[in-house]
């Protein structure tokens, strides 16, 4: 299990050494969709707890770390 999960962090840090503004636009464009997403009622849940935005908002943060790190 740990070979494994070191496999995948390896292919994930090779996959993003050369990508480092990819998790930041996937965040931003998760916050943008929520912002768009509250112009239509009726959208129940996803609308209401604001999930794309917080979603959006940590893999952006995440994102800006990695690329400073990578």
């Amino acid at each position: 299990m740990k070979q494994k999960i070191n496999q995948f962090l390896d292919v994930m840090s090779n996959f993003l050494a050369y990508r480092k503004g990819l998790l930041p636009i996937i965040g931003l464009s998760l916050i943008i969709m929520n912002w768009i997403l509250q112009i239509f009622p009726g959208l129940g849940w996803l609308v209401e707890s604001n999930s794309l935005l917080h979603l959006g908002l940590i893999l952006a943060i995440i994102g800006f770390m990695l690329a400073w790190a990578l």
